[in-house]
């Protein structure tokens, strides 16, 4: 079951909240002292800014797990985001004890890098969108797999636990990312979305629409759950999208944007007869974004070439804060799960 921190950070009062959320999370993590201490400190940093920069903004915390079936341990994943008026001079920005203020405590954006396991960061004209991902292990590898998953995932009305999320899990040469959303939200439908990941570890091996039918008596002492489920075989450079209920899918290949459509029904409740499969290739610029119906229908993807390079958790924190606006407000949790491929991710 997932459990969220989403922390509105308008004064500084906010700033020590994030902070306390953060040692929470670490220690539902089982990160160190250290870590934990380190977590707090990025958390702290990307609080200030928001505070100094952008005139207020939110910062989401939350845990994520290892693709890998079976692997142990959880990061800590804390989601600043804003719409200030971005970064001037982002390479500045990241370098290593970088800061704009004589009063600042040194801990910049290059040392919130440095020390967290992950650290990624996009900033235009709209705002700035900054994650990073503290885990047991402080060590970084030294160059981007070929395939990368993310997501963030928001309760409504800043619940303690969303109805919706998502997981991703390796089997062989086959990378399956799943999208949940339990019915209605709180505690009842997250229970519905967590037991749609914990059967995902044990059946990620098998294809969408089979994944589906052994989701479904999994999911039927609960709620139910719409579920889409995508699998990329990484050697066959090949796509397969299934899904059962109302989840959103887009994917972006060769400068276009395609429509992937699930079948109507509930995982777990209403299950349909069959499940259509929607095969496509995998191309060196595809990228797919997964969401619940949190997320405004007429939401706009993004088109910006640099937005598309950067982390898979960066990209779906950006789509979702530029589709909820006072105009479309969120309404339900929200969840958003992007899986990209691409070249090793280049410095900012």
């Amino acid at each position: 079951m997932t459990r969220v921190w989403d922390i509105p950070v308008h004064d500084s009062t906010r700033v020590r909240d994030v902070r306390v959320a953060t040692e929470a999370a670490g220690a539902h993590a089982r990160l160190d002292g250290h870590r934990t201490a380190v977590a707090a400190l990025v958390a702290t940093e990307l609080a200030t800014n928001l505070l100094k920069h952008a005139g207020g903004g939110r910062l989401v915390i939350q845990l994520v797990g290892h693709p890998d079936p079976g692997a142990p341990g959880h990061a800590v994943q804390l989601v600043a985001l804003d719409h200030g008026p971005g970064i001037p001079d982002v390479a500045a920005a990241l370098r290593d004890g970088f800061t704009t203020s004589d009063a600042s405590l040194g801990a910049g954006l290059g040392t919130c890098r440095r020390v967290s396991s992950t650290f990624d960061l996009y900033s235009g004209p709209r705002g700035t969108v900054s994650v990073a991902r503290i885990g047991q292990d402080p060590d970084r590898p030294s160059t981007r797999p070929a395939f990368l998953t993310g997501g963030v995932n928001v309760p409504l009305a800043r619940g303690e636990h969303s109805g919706d999320d998502w997981s991703r899990v390796r089997a062989g040469s086959r990378l399956t990312l799943l999208l949940a959303d339990g019915l209605g939200h709180g505690h009842k439908a997250a229970e519905a979305s967590g037991a749609a990941v914990e059967e995902l570890r044990r059946v990620g091996h098998l294809a969408p629409a089979e994944i589906l039918r052994h989701l479904h008596p999994a999911l039927r002492p609960t709620r139910g759950a719409a579920v889409a489920v995508a699998q990329l075989d990484t050697e066959a450079g090949e796509l397969e999208f299934a899904g059962v209920g109302n989840i959103g899918a887009r994917l972006h290949s060769d400068g276009a944007w395609d429509h992937l459509v699930s079948h109507p029904g509930i995982v777990g409740a209403q299950f349909p007869a069959t499940v259509p499969v929607r095969r496509l290739p995998w191309r060196p610029d595809s990228l797919l974004v997964l969401h619940s119906d949190g997320l405004p229908s007429r939401w706009v993807p993004p088109e910006d070439p640099g937005l598309l390079t950067r982390d898979p958790a960066v990209i779906a924190a950006t789509v979702l804060r530029d589709a909820s606006s006072a105009a479309s407000p969120v309404r339900d949790d929200t969840c958003v799960a992007v899986l990209a491929s691409g070249p090793p991710l280049g410095r900012p």
